[in-house]
């Protein structure tokens, strides 16, 4: 599959100059954000596979290239982000070689996910109060006759009188079918990879910002495989960002590593996190050597 996007290309060194020295008049502004930013670090341009990964530490410009993707192809968003006075010039300044992106497309933020879990535990809340409504309805019926029927509006609530008045009847079941149906009791890690099922759909451009928050690492090797399938199955072109060793181990994935000067691909296995995790259970082999031997 060819790549939606195939090619980002940075404001060069020359060009800050010449903006942030000469054409830059808005001078009450204290910071020249997203300028000054890439050309420190030696990355002029960015070019794209299926799977593209953003790998730095906080603060090292992941986030910031994602957006300056995002508003470069004009995908969909769905959260507002914090956009300096010279975002869109920035951007504007920048170059895109890509075909036409589907309408599907869009960047999904840790905000996105963190609004869908709100947004589940708002509805369980709600449902939580209709639960002791419910109850309270069942009791009412439970000691009076349904009435006659006058109309077929009157149906559905002598249908609710009559199951509470049954012999066999009881509370839980009655309660169960009327609100209990509706409650979501996933976590909120399995809510976070419904979202993402729900919403990265075949054939698009999806930017993920670091989509491992709030998932377990079983849950996130369930969304590395997921997002794995999606780009070599399904048509999908996927942009991450990403300190998750579990996803930065996605095979094939090209993994750009925002830490290094200049910035370069590097395999997985390379990076000063991943490291870092290896040599710690490295200084601990001994003991996983004898509570494997325990079992």
């Amino acid at each position: 599959m060819r790549p939606y996007i195939e090619k980002l290309t940075l404001v060069c060194d020359r060009e800050e100059t010449q903006f942030i020295y000469r054409d830059q008049k808005k001078t009450c502004y204290g910071t020249d954000y997203p300028f000054n930013l890439f050309p420190v670090k030696g990355l002029e341009y960015i070019e794209f596979e299926p799977v593209t990964i953003f790998y730095g530490g906080n603060g090292s410009g992941k986030t910031t290239l994602l957006n300056v993707i995002a508003e470069k192809l004009q995908v969909t968003r769905r959260t507002p982000f914090n956009k300096s006075p010279f975002f869109d010039i920035y951007v504007s300044k920048c170059r895109a070689d890509a075909g036409r992106i589907p309408e599907d497309s869009c960047i999904l933020t840790s905000d996105d996910v963190f609004d869908y879990i709100l947004d589940v535990r708002n509805i369980n809340y709600g449902i939580n109060t209709r639960r002791e409504e419910a109850l309270r309805d069942y009791y009412s019926r439970k000691d009076y006759a349904p009435t006659l029927l006058s109309s077929i509006e009157d149906y559905e609530d002598w249908k609710k009188t009559s199951y509470a008045r049954r012999k066999n009847s009881s509370a839980s079941q009655y309660v169960r079918n009327e609100v209990m149906a509706d409650i979501d009791l996933r976590s909120n890690g399995e809510s976070a990879i419904k979202y993402f099922v729900d919403n990265i759909t075949e054939n698009a451009l999806f930017l993920l910002d670091e989509p491992e928050n709030s998932l377990s690492i079983s849950l996130q090797e369930k969304l590395r495989d997921f997002l794995f399938d999606s780009a070599r199955f399904f048509g999908c072109q996927l942009v991450i960002t990403t300190h998750s060793p579990i996803l930065l181990s996605m095979k094939g994935a090209k993994i750009y590593d925002l830490d290094s000067y200049p910035v370069r691909p590097k395999k997985w296995t390379e990076l000063e996190n991943v490291r870092k995790y290896f040599d710690f259970f490295e200084s601990h082999r001994d003991e996983f050597l004898c509570n494997r031997s325990i079992r």
